[in-house]
């Protein structure tokens, strides 16, 4: 289990994916794509990094754009666990 990051860890880890937000003990981060379908083959595509990381984050799919949330409740906040798979999330959607 990763360990919880402390204020200081959580900043500079959260440069390495600016496009993630953090709030209420969790990062998230909304994609848009152009057609419903596409948000759909994208958490599709995302099952199976989520299955291999085994760390599943929260996915609200709404219309075109796919809302995710991580966090490692057992730790009760954000781990590397957490930073390492909005990582892989970005690498996908770019």
């Amino acid at each position: 289990m990763s360990d919880l990051l402390d204020t200081k860890e959580l900043t500079a880890a959260l440069k390495k994916c600016p496009e993630w937000e953090y709030e209420e003990n969790a990062i998230s981060r909304t994609i848009e794509f152009e057609e419903f379908m596409d948000a759909i083959d994208f958490v599709n595509d995302l099952a199976e990094i989520i299955d291999e990381a085994q760390h599943y984050p929260d996915i609200l799919v709404r219309d075109t754009k796919v809302t995710l949330r991580l966090t490692t409740e057992d730790e009760g906040g954000v781990t590397e666990l957490d930073i390492e798979l909005a990582q892989r999330v970005d690498n996908l959607a770019d």
